[in-house]
């Protein structure tokens, strides 16, 4: 029988367990899958300590690759044999599953399955968050903070790529070296500057059009003060924790700013749009502007481990779970 990490309980890594687990056959509009490699994101943690509720007992885990093992009824566009990718799917940390046909985009030759595990649920973020919540041009300025994480090294990449002034923030001199090898024109280390007097300076005092936010409690106040005018703050993510409740008066008093909490469920909900995001997310890793860095692997057996690495910030890049 299969085996996947699943929860009974929320808490902290310990509550994963490496279960046998009920796979079944492919309904219809369904497919089996055999998993090859699966991705590794902070929403993971999210549902097992409960930020995000699942039913108990859950198979967490949000993204993978992996090979199609037989087909339900009504599928036409798969076949077994096809190798795919999914995102934003829960269910993943598992050697096999089934689901929704609709949901899966077809890989690529030139897309290994690890590059894709790592690449899926945090280079369609990244694609979303640049091309379509705030969509950056040449010559704009942004702000991208945890730019050395998984989403963070594809964005700044891209945002690069698009044209864009790149400021990011990261914990260490090592994590600045590695952004800006990945296109961070301005790596700011928190741990001994201040990122908005270090903005303030970078753009004489006029501040980015756009924060892209994914650290949620610790950053909230600075990033709101790093806008300019009209500046658009995108908060994706809460690290650090969930932002308090704050009255929109304060976005009025610091320049009329916007605000939104995008999901990348919400932006690929349409098959269409999902095609569409997975598509030019391959486009630019094949054409060079976006190189994948899978830092780190490890058994999926060893979920609780990647765990604690990824919420002590031991991790940079993007980590892959080996099943």
């Amino acid at each position: 029988m299969p085996k996947g990490i699943r929860i009974h309980a929320t808490g902290g890594p310990e509550v994963l367990r490496w279960d046998e687990i009920e796979v079944g056959r492919p309904g219809p509009g369904e497919v089996r899958l055999a998993q090859t490699a699966v991705g590794l994101n902070f929403i993971d943690v999210y549902h097992r300590i409960g930020l995000y509720k699942l039913p108990l007992p859950a198979v967490v885990g949000s993204e993978a690759a992996g090979v199609v093992e037989e087909v339900g009824s009504g599928v036409r566009e798969f076949k077994p044999g096809d190798r795919v990718a999914y995102a934003g799917v829960v269910g993943a940390y598992a050697q096999a599953r089934v689901i929704a046909a609709d949901r899966l985009v077809p890989l690529p030759a030139a897309i290994d399955d690890r590059t894709a595990a790592a690449a899926m649920l945090k280079g369609m973020t990244a694609q979303y968050l640049l091309r379509r919540t705030c969509p950056v041009s040449a010559g704009d300025t942004v702000l991208i903070h945890a730019a050395a994480g998984g989403v963070g090294l594809i964005a700044c990449q891209w945002a690069k790529h698009l044209g864009a002034t790149v400021i990011g923030t990261v914990s260490t001199d090592e994590k600045a070296a590695l952004a800006r090898a990945h296109g961070c024109d301005h790596p700011i280390v928190t741990t001994r500057e201040s990122f908005v007097a270090r903005v303030k300076d970078i753009t004489g005092g006029r501040g980015v059009r756009v924060v892209y936010d994914a650290v949620g409690k610790d950053t909230w106040d600075g990033s709101l003060d790093c806008l300019q005018p009209l500046g658009m703050m995108v908060s994706y993510g809460n690290s650090s924790g969930p932002v308090p409740p704050f009255s929109p008066l304060v976005l009025s008093a610091k320049g009329s700013l916007f605000l939104t909490r995008p999901t990348l469920m919400t932006y690929t909900a349409k098959r269409p749009d999902l095609l569409a995001s997975a598509a030019e997310l391959f486009d630019v890793i094949a054409a060079g502007a976006v190189r994948v860095v899978v830092s780190r692997t490890y058994p999926l057996a060893d979920a609780a481990q990647a765990h604690r690495d990824l919420e002590a910030r031991r991790t940079t890049g993007s980590s892959v779970l080996l099943p």
